[in-house]
């Protein structure tokens, strides 16, 4: 999760993000900015939640059919286990980061 947040790729998509949200900002249209696709809050968040589960599920499988005496090796167990837990520790903190900004624009005055 960590090699694609710091991707090239991964960057130049926030850049360009970023460089959306700034043209909106200043009152520019979205088609003055090319090759900036629409993202869905809910479903960056929807897709990272499935992502996470399917690491959860993986880790799962892996960890019984190892239990089951299967040929799998102890440590593509732990390092799906680990993957797994960063996935969600990932994922926890997003959700703490959100619920915070939430409650600081909630107990802004007005």
């Amino acid at each position: 999760m960590i090699e694609k947040a710091t991707s090239a790729a991964s960057i130049a998509s926030m850049l360009r993000t970023l460089e959306a949200h700034s043209a909106q900002a200043k009152g520019l249209s979205d088609d003055s900015v090319s090759g900036v696709p629409k993202t869905d809050f809910a479903d960056v968040i929807r897709k990272a939640v499935s992502q996470t589960n399917a690491a959860q599920v993986d880790s799962q499988n892996t960890t019984s059919a190892f239990e089951s005496g299967e040929a799998v090796p102890l440590t593509e167990v732990v390092m799906k286990m680990q993957k797994a837990s960063l996935s969600f520790e990932a994922t926890l903190q997003v959700r703490n980061k959100v619920l915070k900004a939430y409650e600081d624009v909630m107990n802004m005055p007005v």
